[in-house]
């Protein structure tokens, strides 16, 4: 059994005991937090809404915020001595995903 989820704006393939790294939420570690769900496989059966599936939400756990690793933006102009160097990290939710349904 598996849905697709609405979660920030994107769409994610989630199954039960799955984790997902997902953009930044703003719950709380061990918080459980809940997501629309567009799209339902259940064996046979397929179920999609219009846009999403009434009744039917997945139930995850936040485990921990992390970052990704570093990287560097190095912008620079040829012939005119103007560079630029940037570093990111993109912030991530781990999610633990517990209930379908």
């Amino acid at each position: 059994m598996y849905a697709i989820a609405n979660i920030s704006g994107k769409q994610y393939k989630v199954e039960v005991g799955q984790t997902l790294l997902v953009d930044r939420l703003s719950a709380n570690e061990n918080e459980v937090v809940t997501f629309p769900v567009m799209l339902i496989v259940d064996g046979k059966t397929v179920k999609t809404g219009k846009p999403v599936v009434k009744d039917v939400v997945v139930k995850a756990k936040v485990v921990s915020h992390v970052q990704d690793k570093k990287i560097t933006v190095f912008k620079y102009k040829a012939k005119k001595n103007e560079r630029k160097k940037q570093g990111h990290r993109q912030p991530y939710t781990k999610v633990l995903v517990e209930s379908i349904g």
